[in-house]
């Protein structure tokens, strides 16, 4: 089952950005919950320049310039998310279950639990009556994340994107250990050496990541219908049939399914912004703007001398001055 984006233009957007260890998200929504413009870049290690690469595409994909929207107020989330606050000016700052929960919600009101597989982590996230109530994480284990995919895709010699088709082709799906990256891999080659049908491996694959996902994430919680996929690995057909075949009911998938932390972001900014206007307060935007990759970026490291603490203080600077410091405990530096 899949869901898209609807809504009607607007001269006004909200930004949102998902900074993860894998990828970078960014993307423009409307009012309405449209989405206008989107990119997705790896990270590779430099979020920041990400970012500000990031922001470039969105500008380009809004026509920047007299009739670029204006940016209402600017969301993150992710691993990055504060980094990338201080380097674009965001308004709000929230983490990923949040993010992604108030995204699922946007598509599917009556979610009761998130399903949601990244590159290099995942997540279960259980609502009720539209409110959080109970989540899990893994940022440890390989074998429960998108690279587990990649990692054996590279190793049967296939494109991640034939996952979905292979794994629909097959007739007797193998069993494969998938609790570790490790016995997996060894498991997976025995299988080939034997000689089953790589159709059969690739479905067996995509069952071992759902079993081991809902072992150690779904472990002693109450996972409920309606389920929302979301996540890079969402895309992979052979997933979302190994999630229906071990729930027993549908899953459904947003259109843009990898990009909902970002949506999400984005979201929580309306919500802050709409709240600042009613309140009758300033609801300005402190982005900015599209064209950071322009400015010369340098950050710096230096270990406060305040108190035996001796926190390790983090400075980010565009074209030589200094916009935002983090990493203290007392708040010290962040508020100089």
């Amino acid at each position: 089952m899949v869901t898209g984006m609807d809504g009607n233009g607007t001269a006004g957007v909200f930004l949102g950005i998902d900074v993860g260890s894998v990828a970078t998200k960014l993307v423009a929504v409307a009012p309405t919950g449209r989405l206008l413009a989107s990119a997705c870049l790896e990270t590779l290690g430099q979020p920041a320049r990400q970012v500000m690469e990031g922001l470039a595409e969105l500008g380009r994909q809004l026509r920047e310039g007299p009739d670029t929207p204006r940016v209402l107020a600017v969301g993150t989330t992710g691993s990055g998310r504060n980094l990338a606050a201080a380097l674009v000016g965001g308004d709000t700052v929230k983490n990923e279950i949040t993010a992604h929960a108030v995204a699922a919600l946007r598509f599917e009101p009556a979610v009761r639990t998130v399903l949601e597989i990244g590159g290099q982590d995942s997540k279960v996230i259980l609502l009720r009556d539209g409110v959080v109530v109970d989540f899990a994480m893994n940022t440890v284990c390989a074998a429960g994340t998108g690279s587990f995919l990649d990692r054996q895709a590279a190793r049967l010699g296939l494109d991640i994107r034939d996952f979905g088709t292979l794994a629909a082709r097959s007739r007797r799906p193998v069993r494969i250990a998938g609790r570790c990256t490790v016995f997996a891999e060894t498991d997976m080659i025995h299988k080939q050496q034997v000689g089953h049908p790589i159709e059969d491996i690739v479905a067996g694959l995509c069952r071992a990541l759902v079993r081991n996902y809902l072992n150690n994430l779904g472990k002693g919680k109450d996972l409920a219908p309606p389920y929302v996929f979301q996540g890079g690995v969402a895309a992979n057909a052979g997933m979302v049939a190994a999630f229906e075949e071990a729930l027993g009911h549908p899953v459904v998938v947003p259109e843009h399914h990898a990009l909902m932390g970002a949506y999400g972001a984005a979201l929580l900014a309306q919500e802050e912004y709409l709240s600042k206007k009613a309140r009758g307060g300033t609801a300005s935007s402190r982005f900015r703007g599209f064209r950071l990759r322009e400015l010369a970026y340098r950050t710096r490291a230096f270990d406060c001398k305040g108190c035996p603490n001796q926190c390790e203080i983090v400075e980010i600077f565009l074209d030589g001055r200094s916009v935002a410091r983090w990493g203290g405990r007392c708040g010290r530096w962040e508020t100089a």
